[in-house]
C-alpha cells in the first residue's frame, strides 16, 4: 500500500500566460499576444497566441478580427523564435525584407471568447554567420479552431549591435530621435482611412486625392510601443491599409484581406515620407486591389499591394 506521502497529489491544471515580453520587442504586457512556443522539428514551430475579442488600435467594430492583429502577431512570431529557438541574443535588430498575408475573412470572425490562435511556421533560407543566423524566410499557416484563418510568408534580416550602428549612420539614437520628431500634420477624416478615431490616422492630406504624408505620432502607445529610431513596420503596414480604405470608399466595412508588402529602406522619422495608391485591376466580385508606394527623400521606401474584401458583420455579443 502507499504511504500518505506517496499518494500522487492533485493534477494541476495546465495554465496560460503570455510570453516574455522582451521576446516580443514590446514595452507593454497588454501589447503581447503570444503565449508560448513548442518545436515540432529541426527549423519547424508551433506557436500559440490569443487575440482578444476588443483592442483599442486594432479595430474589432465590424465583428471581425482586424487583419493588423494577425500582422503583428507575425512580427512577435518571428522575433519570440529568433531569440527563443535560435538564440539570437537581446540587442540584435530584425528588420524586414517583405510581408505577405492572405486571409479568410469568415474565419476571421470574433467569437463569444477571445480566439486561440495557433501558427505553424517553417522557416526555410536560413543563412548563418557565426553561428548565429542573420537572415531567413518563415512560412506561417494560422489556424483557429481548426480552421485555416490565414497564410504568411516574411523574410527578414538581423543585425548585430555594432553592425546596425553602422548601417544606421548616426541615426540609431531611438529616444533622441523620437523626442524630435516633427509635429504630425492634420489627418484626414477618418473615416475616409476606415478609422473611428483621428488619433490612429497615419495619413495626412495633399491636394492630390490619391497622395498623401505620412503621418508619424511617436506618441502614439501602439504604434510606438517604446522609442524606435525609424518609421515602424506596423505603421507602413496600417498606411497600407488606409490607403486602400481611401481608394476604395464603402463605408468602412472592407478589410485587407490580403497584403503583399516589399520594404526596401529604412522609413526616417525626420523626414516627410509620401504614400501614393492607385486602384488596380480587380475582377468583378467583393476584392478591390490597391498598389501603394511610399517615397522619401525621391526613393522608394516600401511597395505594396493590398486586396480590400467586402465583409458583412456584426459586433461581438
Amino acid at each position: 500500500m502507499l504511504g500518505t506521502d506517496d499518494r500522487p497529489g492533485p493534477v494541476e491544471p495546465a495554465l496560460t500566460r503570455t510570453v516574455a515580453k522582451e521576446y516580443v520587442h514590446r514595452a507593454a504586457l497588454a501589447e503581447v499576444f503570444l503565449t508560448g512556443w513548442n518545436r515540432t522539428g529541426p527549423d519547424s514551430f508551433l506557436v500559440s497566441a490569443q487575440w482578444p475579442r476588443s483592442h483599442s488600435f486594432y479595430s474589432s467594430d465590424r465583428g471581425v478580427h482586424d487583419p493588423l492583429l494577425l500582422c503583428e502577431s507575425l512580427r512577435q512570431c518571428g522575433l519570440l523564435l529568433t531569440h527563443a529557438a535560435f538564440k539570437v541574443p537581446f540587442g540584435y535588430q530584425l528588420s524586414w525584407s517583405s510581408l505577405r498575408y492572405s486571409a479568410n475573412p469568415e474565419a476571421m470572425r470574433i467569437g463569444s471568447t477571445p480566439a486561440d490562435i495557433e501558427m505553424h511556421v517553417q522557416c526555410t533560407d536560413v543563412r548563418y554567420r557565426r553561428s548565429l543566423p542573420v537572415a531567413m524566410t518563415m512560412r506561417i499557416e494560422v489556424v483557429l479552431d481548426s480552421a485555416l484563418l490565414a497564410v504568411a510568408t516574411i523574410t527578414f534580416g538581423q543585425h548585430a549591435p555594432a553592425v546596425y550602428r553602422r548601417l544606421r549612420a548616426g541615426r540609431s539614437d531611438a529616444a533622441g530621435l523620437c523626442a524630435n520628431a516633427p509635429t504630425p500634420a492634420a489627418p484626414i477624416p477618418p473615416y475616409v482611412a476606415g478609422r473611428t478615431r483621428q488619433e490612429d490616422v497615419v495619413l495626412s492630406p495633399t491636394e492630390d486625392r490619391l497622395r498623401w504624408r505620412l503621418r508619424v505620432d511617436t506618441n502614439h502607445p501602439v504604434l510606438f510601443d517604446h522609442p524606435v529610431d525609424h518609421v515602424p513596420g506596423m505603421l507602413l503596414l496600417e498606411s497600407v491599409r488606409q490607403a486602400g480604405h481611401a481608394v476604395h470608399p464603402s463605408g468602412g466595412d472592407v478589410m485587407p484581406t490580403l497584403m503583399d508588402v516589399s520594404f526596401n529602406r529604412y522609413v526616417e522619422l525626420d523626414e516627410p515620407c509620401w504614400i501614393e495608391a492607385e486602384a488596380m485591376p480587380s475582377p468583378a466580385g467583393s476584392r478591390k486591389a490597391t498598389r501603394v508606394n511610399g517615397l522619401q527623400g525621391g526613393r522608394l521606401a516600401f511597395t505594396a499591394v493590398t486586396q480590400m474584401t467586402d465583409i458583412t458583420g456584426s459586433p461581438p455579443c
